[in-house]
C-alpha cells in the first residue's frame, strides 16, 4: 500500500503567515497561522524561522511524519523576482538543515501568484490587486500566467492606495495655493493628520516617511460626501485599474477565445470594501468589459500555494 503524501502551502506577509497542510487530492487537513514572513523587511533568517515553525506545527497536528511531506510552497510578499525567490529558498533550506530538518521540495513564489491560483482553484481567471500598490495577474487556458502593472510607485501603481493618496495630497496643496478648486480633502487631511500648513505638510511628507497611502480612505470619504475633486481622483484611479484588467483580457483572448466570461476577483484593501470606489470600479468594468464576470475568490492564497505544491509533485519525474 502506497504511503500517504502531503503538501504544505503558505501565504506570508508583513503581519502574519497562513499555512495549510493538505493531501495530494487537495483535501485540507490542518490550517495554522503565525507571525510575519516578509523577508525583505525582517530578513531571510527570521522569515525562515516563522515558516519552519509553521511547517512543524502543521505536520505534527496532522499526525504525519516529516518524510510524508513531499512539497512546501510559500507565496511571500516581496518575492516577485526570481533572484529574491532563490535567496529566500536557499535561506529556508539552510535554516532547515541547521535544525536537522530535510525538506524534499521547496518552492518560493510571490504572494500574488498564489492568490491567482487560489482565487480560481487553478483555472482561468484574473485577479486585480490594489493595496498600497497595484498589479494584476491572469491565467489563460494553456496555464500561462500574464501580468499587468506592478511597476512600483515611481513608474506605476496607478489606482493604488499610494496613487490615490498622492493625488489627494496634491489636490490639497493646490487648494491651499489657490491654484486648484476648493475641496473637502483640505479639512479632512488637516484634521486627521494635523497637516494644517505648508511647513507641516512638507515636513511630514519629505522628512518623516509619511504613509501617503493612508490618505486614500479620506479621498474615498470625501467622494462619498460628493466632493468633486475626490470624485475626479477616484474616476482616474478606477479607469487605470480597469485598464489593468483590459490588458490581461486581451492577453488571455490571444491564447484561446471562449464564449464563457472570464472571472475577475478583487484583492487588496483599496477595492475589497463596499466603498464608492469599488462601486465605480465594478460599474466601469461591467459596462466596458462585458467579457468579464466579477466574482469572489474561490479559495485563499494559502490554498493556492497548496495547489502549486501538488502540481510541482505531479511534474516531478
Amino acid at each position: 500500500m502506497a504511503k500517504q503524501q502531503f503538501v504544505i502551502g503558505l501565504d506570508g506577509g508583513g503581519t502574519k503567515t497562513a499555512a495549510v497542510l493538505a493531501d495530494m487530492n487537495g483535501n485540507v487537513l490542518v490550517e495554522e497561522a503565525g507571525g510575519p514572513s516578509n523577508f525583505q523587511i525582517i530578513g531571510v533568517e527570521k522569515a525562515a524561522e516563522t515558516i519552519l515553525a509553521l511547517i512543524e506545527r502543521c505536520y505534527r497536528q496532522a499526525g504525519c511524519a516529516l518524510d510524508d511531506l513531499v512539497s512546501v510552497t510559500a507565496g511571500l510578499t516581496g518575492a516577485g523576482r526570481s533572484g529574491d525567490q532563490q535567496r529566500m529558498r536557499e535561506g529556508l533550506i539552510t535554516a532547515a538543515k541547521q535544525l536537522n530538518v530535510s525538506l524534499r521540495k521547496v518552492i518560493i513564489e510571490s504572494d500574488a501568484r498564489i492568490a491567482l491560483e487560489g482565487a480560481f482553484k487553478g483555472k482561468v481567471g484574473i485577479i486585480l490587486i490594489a493595496g498600497t500598490g497595484s498589479i494584476a495577474f491572469g491565467k489563460d487556458r494553456e496555464g500561462n500566467v500574464h501580468r499587468a502593472g506592478g511597476w512600483g510607485r515611481t513608474l506605476g501603481d496607478e489606482g493604488s492606495g499610494y496613487s490615490i493618496g498622492r493625488d489627494g495630497l496634491n489636490a490639497m496643496t493646490k487648494h491651499l495655493d489657490e491654484r486648484g478648486k476648493d475641496t473637502l480633502l483640505t479639512d479632512l487631511i488637516a484634521r486627521t493628520f494635523d497637516l494644517s500648513s505648508q511647513e507641516k505638510i512638507i515636513t511630514a511628507v519629505y522628512r518623516e516617511n509619511f504613509d501617503v497611502a493612508s490618505i486614500a480612505p479620506l479621498v474615498i470619504e470625501a467622494a462619498e460626501k460628493k466632493d468633486p475633486e475626490a470624485a475626479r481622483i477616484l474616476n482616474k484611479a478606477t479607469f487605470e485599474l480597469s485598464e489593468h484588467v483590459r490588458a490581461l483580457l486581451l492577453k488571455i483572448e490571444r491564447v484561446s477565445r471562449t464564449r464563457h466570461k472570464i472571472p475577475l476577483a478583487f484583492i487588496g484593501s483599496v477595492i475589497t470594501s463596499e466603498s464608492v470606489l469599488t462601486k465605480i470600479l465594478r460599474h466601469k468594468i461591467t459596462f466596458s468589459l462585458p467579457q468579464i464576470s466579477i466574482v469572489q475568490p474561490a479559495a485563499s492564497p494559502a490554498y493556492g500555494a497548496v495547489l502549486l505544491a501538488i502540481q510541482s509533485v505531479a511534474r516531478t519525474p
